[in-house]
């Protein structure tokens, strides 16, 4: 196969396939409303870390709370949530320095985010990824996401 048939379709990284521990996968990142009613949705490989999307979820909304887990706790990050105006609700990482404050009771309505996976994993293309191309798999998300707001 000459080298330009091989990188048709783009690489691993275009096609948001990564290794991390679990093996080769995707990750979602998932963006949800305070009903659990997805808002944005964007893949990396499954080596990337949460915060590398982080800014990408957030862009163009508006909210009071945003309510994220460890792995969005991040100085820069905090910082734009601030400039938004808004609280952050995200607790400390264990190694941090500094620690910061978060009201726990808000945090317990995270696991809107978690409800919303599990919804999708009801659809087996989902959980699978039978798609090769990630536009593809990124389109068939943005399909079950509409089907769990028409719910």
């Amino acid at each position: 196969m000459c080298g330009w048939c091989a990188k048709k379709n783009g690489g691993q990284a275009e096609q948001a396939l990564g290794r991390s521990r679990g093996g080769f996968s995707t990750k979602v990142h998932i963006g949800v409303d305070a009903l659990g009613n997805p808002l944005r949705l964007r893949l990396t490989g499954g080596q990337a870390h949460d915060i590398t999307e982080a800014d990408n979820l957030i862009e163009g909304l508006t909210f009071e709370r945003l309510i994220a887990d460890r792995g969005y706790d991040a100085d820069p990050f905090r910082a734009k949530i601030a400039e938004c105006g808004a609280e952050a609700v995200i607790p400390g990482r264990s190694n941090r320095r500094k620690k910061h404050t978060y009201d726990r009771h808000l945090y317990k309505e995270r696991h809107l985010v978690e409800c919303f996976i599990n919804k999708i994993k009801h659809y087996r293309r989902i959980f699978v990824r039978y798609d090769k191309l990630a536009s593809r798999y990124l389109g068939f998300l943005c399909f079950v996401s509409v089907l769990v707001w028409l719910k």
